[in-house]
């Protein structure tokens, strides 16, 4: 059976390659240091929105991440690694979280709020795109092992054997 065209849209890729990851939260650590020098209210428009795009369609409507799945990431002459898509998932939208609540912070003039709230982001990003450790993604694994997300979201994160074997090998 074939799937839908507004299922395929919403979708989110599984599995994720680590390469494209981290090359978005590059362009969310300069979209954050653009907010924080400047403190303009719409820099977190484009911010804001490309989170809430990539939690619901993956790459497909966010511009960043279109442009580095498709132009960038492909040009790179790397092994690119894989790693489950659902904790990526749940680290997007801890971004819509933070992204979200610092444009409605800087609207309302909360501006104080706003700039701590990015530099928390751009903590996150940077440990990302800098480090390739996800934040996010070891929240949702806690969050599993506390039973708080099924361990049938993600099996993969459940069962971290089949991927410590991968990378012995």
């Amino acid at each position: 059976m074939t799937e839908s065209p507004v299922k395929r849209l919403f979708s989110f890729p599984n599995p994720v390659n680590e390469t494209s990851a981290r090359l978005v939260a590059t362009g969310v650590v300069l979209q954050s240091i653009l907010f924080l020098v400047i403190r303009e209210w719409w820099v977190l428009v484009p911010l804001a929105y490309g989170f809430v795009a990539r939690v619901l369609t993956g790459p497909t409507l966010s511009p960043l991440g279109t442009l580095v799945t498709t132009v960038i990431t492909p040009r790179l002459s790397i092994e690119h690694s894989f790693v489950p898509g659902p904790p990526k998932r749940f680290a997007q939208g801890i971004g819509v979280a933070f992204s979200v609540t610092a444009l409605i912070a800087s609207l309302a003039g909360a501006n104080t709020l706003a700039v701590v709230v990015i530099a928390g982001l751009l903590g996150a990003a940077s440990l990302e795109a800098f480090a390739g450790y996800c934040l996010g993604c070891k929240i949702f694994n806690l969050l599993i092992r506390a039973g708080l997300i099924p361990e049938s979201i993600c099996e993969e994160c459940a069962d971290i054997t089949s991927r410590l074997s991968r990378t012995a090998v």
